[in-house]
């Protein structure tokens, strides 16, 4: 069962965090971004809290699940939900202890077969025959 729109509005409520944290759908299911980073998923209508040191020192008792079957364990934060004091704090740890996205390589144009860094122009021979640049 895929997680359904409704859920996954809750849970941004429930964080309390507004524009800071935003969600994308990612194979049927949502990841959820706390200032950039990739903190939780939404699945199953499930909240799976990527697992820190930083997070578990917060949760008293917590459940493991797994976004999909091949996964490692997350946390199931389903039970604190409604705690958004908690969640928030939760939810900032993990954040910082992430480390930063990496970048995302710039785009190539479309029909250009240069690699990046290179003028165009024609080459011709400068002083002592070595090639210049036009």
């Amino acid at each position: 069962m895929a997680t359904d729109s409704d859920y996954i509005e809750y849970v941004h409520e429930q964080t309390g965090f507004g524009s800071r944290l935003a969600y994308k759908r990612m194979f049927g299911e949502y990841g959820l971004y706390l200032d950039g980073k990739v903190v939780a998923f939404a699945c199953d209508n499930s909240l799976l809290l990527k697992p820190t040191a930083a997070g578990r020192a917060l949760l008293p008792t917590v459940a493991l699940g797994k976004p999909y079957p091949e996964a490692k364990d997350y946390y199931v934060l389903d039970e604190f939900l409604d705690d958004t004091e908690l969640l928030q704090r939760i939810l900032q740890a993990t954040a910082d202890a992430l480390p930063a996205p990496k970048p995302r390589p710039a785009k190539k144009s479309a029909g250009s077969t240069k690699p990046p860094g290179k003028v165009a122009g024609k080459a011709t021979a400068g002083p002592a025959g070595k090639p210049t640049r036009k």
